[in-house]
């Protein structure tokens, strides 16, 4: 599998460089780098944030987008941004384990995305 063949493709929307440093390590330990798309808040305010976020969902095809934490300004960016996307999931409290499993994970997206989050409180 190349870096372009996962079936999940994710938008990460984190605070500061958080994000980016997910979707690296995703690219040192499975090759899937190309799977995860790093948005970051970092000099953007929410109707900004929000932009980046919406169009990061449609120029990447992403299936679900993870954040950092359950309350901050990404998560509430992309829950406003997917309100145009019904069958994009939001998960929060984003980490290693979690995308790992996510973007490797086969299966329907909903599914894989919550399988995650599950495997994700495990680690």
């Amino acid at each position: 599998m190349t870096s372009n063949d996962s079936p999940h493709r994710a938008i990460v929307a984190a605070h500061a460089d958080f994000a980016a440093g997910l979707a690296s390590a995703v690219q040192q330990i499975a090759g899937l780098g190309a799977a995860v798309y790093a948005v970051s808040n970092a000099g953007l305010d929410a109707a900004s944030l929000e932009a980046a976020v919406r169009d990061a969902i449609v120029a990447h095809d992403a299936t679900v987008v993870f954040t950092d934490l359950p309350s901050g300004s990404c998560t509430i960016a992309a829950r406003k941004a997917t309100r145009e996307h019904p069958q994009i999931p939001v998960v929060t409290g984003v980490n290693l384990a979690m995308l790992l499993d996510y973007v490797m994970g086969g299966g329907e997206a909903r599914a894989a995305a919550e399988h995650a989050a599950e495997r994700a409180r495990a680690a």
